[in-house]
């Protein structure tokens, strides 16, 4: 049950409220500009950020990426087969919605009272196809038919960072097959210097995709922080320069890198088995202070 001040209505609190859930202490926090807006943090860590009057709007710089992604992964307003790994508050799944109506989207989430936390405190609407299922996101993915996703989204962390076993040539092969041809597979990384985590993995994604490109802050890309990076991986040529002019444009401007500027980034990294995965590695203090 979550803690803090009585609600006034569904959805709506006067402070920030509270739920121990599997993951650590959940928190949603109000938007001080944005009435019906909450910031998720576990354990102090910001997850995800909900506008419930206004699910199209995607706060965090790394969720405003892969929203690009999804706006191209098909004609506008088309309505597409989207797998989400990893839940959070269902920001992604909400945008998507939104956006493109009639979209079926399943999320695999492990943590059960983080779902029924943000299911009771940041409802999803009742006429989205928004199926959520309980369960390790790997055991989640093997249940998904083969070619049935338009869109994957790996955005998944315990804590904050990535279990080992989503990092594999394995788990990457399963993307592939869930997919359809055509389709875009979308993770999520957090990686900070010397971004050995982040070049492994596109090392690893690529013995699967042919075409891969990465979008970031130019301050992660080069080393000089800790952040996170969208890798876009397909067997099609992707949207590189919608992507580009996109991502030059956000709020907190992102750098796409791909062809031989990635090449050049990835260097001499080798991909990533499940019999040496490792979790991503965990951030500094300092990136929540």
């Amino acid at each position: 049950m979550a803690k803090g001040k009585q609600k006034q209505a569904r959805g709506r609190t006067a402070e920030a409220i509270s739920a121990q859930v599997a993951g650590g202490l959940a928190e949603l926090v109000p938007d001080r500009d944005r009435p019906r807006a909450r910031t998720l943090l576990i354990d102090g860590a910001p997850q995800s950020h909900v506008d419930l009057d206004d699910p199209a709007h995607l706060d965090f710089s790394y969720q405003r990426r892969i929203g690009h992604i999804a706006d191209l992964v098909a004609p506008p307003g088309k309505p597409v087969q989207v797998l989400h790994l990893g839940g959070g508050a269902f920001t992604l799944a909400r945008y998507i919605a939104a956006t493109r109506p009639r979209s079926t989207q399943q999320i695999v989430e492990i943590d059960a009272p983080l779902v029924q936390f943000v299911r009771a405190e940041l409802p999803l609407e009742s006429g989205w196809r928004i199926r959520v299922r309980g369960g390790d996101a790997r055991e989640g993915l093997a249940k998904v038919p083969d070619g049935w996703a338009d869109l994957i989204i790996a955005d998944v962390f315990s804590g904050a960072r990535t279990p080992a076993h989503l990092t594999s040539t394995e788990f990457a092969a399963e993307v592939g097959r869930a997919l359809r041809p055509g389709g875009f597979y979308v993770a999520n990384l957090a990686d900070g210097p010397p971004l050995a985590h982040l070049k492994a993995q596109i090392a690893t994604v690529r013995t699967v995709f042919p075409e891969l490109c990465l979008t970031a802050d130019p301050a992660v890309l080069r080393g000089r922080r800790f952040g996170n990076a969208v890798l876009l991986a397909a067997d099609r040529a992707l949207p590189v320069a919608e992507l580009t002019r996109r991502a030059a444009t956000d709020p907190h401007q992102g750098r796409v890198e791909h062809g031989r500027a990635l090449d050049d980034f990835t260097g001499g990294a080798v991909p990533v088995t499940d019999a040496d995965a490792r979790p991503s590695p965990a951030p500094p203090p300092s990136v929540f202070e």
